[in-house]
């Protein structure tokens, strides 16, 4: 019913148009004009939105700037939908006075009335391709909002996920500060007598000097050397979580090639080797979890060529590392 009474007000109201100059009609011409580029500029900022979106989606580190240009974007476009809105407001009460003037010259001139009724029906036809309008960029803001919040439900689980990371490696921290003051506590009397307790990247480094565990182009374990072994065997044994790793270090100087010995390399490999008999020997600890490996001349810590520099290389390093199964599995969970 209000919509007959829309259609008879405009009908008066075009007859009243005739009285109004041809400025006003080409004034509303130009308002329509601008509305059509405002919603062409509207809906190229929403494919632009679209494309910042999907980007967003493919990186995990942007997912917080691509929320925030989401929530800025959505801002914009909910601003444009009260413009719209205010706009098809104002086209509505000027249809109420098309209306109205339409009453009022009802039986005025009959080609004014033809025409106000051409203008009126004219401004419906905008106000109903205003509806659509509005009610398009209505979706739009709704499937920005869902997109909104999909992204944030992302954002939520990966930090989630990265809490429960830190947490797995703050416990593999600890467990590593643990097992080096353990091995402080064993080898006490040796630490600075040929033997150093380092933690470095996850992992605690026990070197032995050569004068400590061999005699000169040795590889048998001098006694001194056998009871610092025992000690390290006995932590090793209580802290079954843990993988060792025994290098052998030489300097740069050749062998003299006889024997079973033929050069540097066959020296450090069996002087590990000789390690992980000991420690097996002397304790209870798996040998799946032992490592022997020779890494000759190559790895010197001085690569200074004096005599004090070649002492610090021949050296054998016990590197233990904490295993990181329980790593491993959050990582595959996620």
């Amino acid at each position: 019913m209000k919509k007959i009474s829309y259609v008879l007000g405009l009908t008066i109201a075009m007859s009243l148009f005739s009285c109004v100059p041809q400025r006003k009609l080409e004034e509303e011409q130009a308002k329509r004009k601008s509305c059509e580029s405002e919603l062409a500029d509207l809906k190229t900022k929403s494919q632009d939105c679209d494309t910042q979106l999907t980007e967003a989606k493919k990186q995990m580190a942007d997912d917080q700037k691509s929320i925030n240009g989401l929530q800025k974007d959505t801002s914009i476009t909910g601003t444009s939908y009260r413009s719209l809105t205010s706009k098809y407001d104002k086209l509505n009460q000027i249809n109420e006075q098309l209306l109205d003037k339409y009453n009022r010259l009802l039986e005025g001139n009959i080609a004014d009335t033809k025409k106000l009724s051409g203008e009126l029906q004219m401004t419906q036809e905008q106000l109903l391709k205003k509806q659509d309008e509005l009610k398009a960029l209505s979706d739009q803001l709704d499937a920005k909002k869902k997109d909104l919040d999909a992204l944030t439900e992302e954002l939520k689980k990966r930090e989630a996920r990265v809490a429960e990371l830190e947490a797995v490696l703050k416990q593999k921290d600890d467990a590593t500060n643990d097992l080096k003051k353990k091995l402080s506590d064993a080898l006490l009397g040796f630490e600075g007598k040929g033997l150093t307790i380092t933690q470095k990247n996850g992992k605690v480094y026990v070197s032995m000097d050569e004068s400590l565990l061999f005699a000169s182009g040795s590889t048998t374990v001098e006694a001194k050397g056998v009871e610092a072994l025992k000690k390290v065997a006995k932590v090793l044994e209580q802290n079954t979580d843990i993988n060792v790793m025994i290098e052998g270090h030489t300097d740069d100087i050749p062998m003299a090639g006889k024997g079973d010995i033929k050069d540097n390399w066959d020296l450090s490999v069996m002087r590990a080797t000789s390690i992980v008999k000991i420690i097996t020997k002397n304790s209870s600890v798996d040998p799946k979890r032992l490592t022997a490996s020779g890494r000759g001349e190559y790895f010197p810590v001085d690569p200074a060529k004096t005599a004090e520099a070649r002492k610090k290389n021949r050296r054998t390093e016990i590197i233990l590392t904490p295993k990181l199964d329980e790593l491993f599995k959050v990582l595959e969970t996620n």
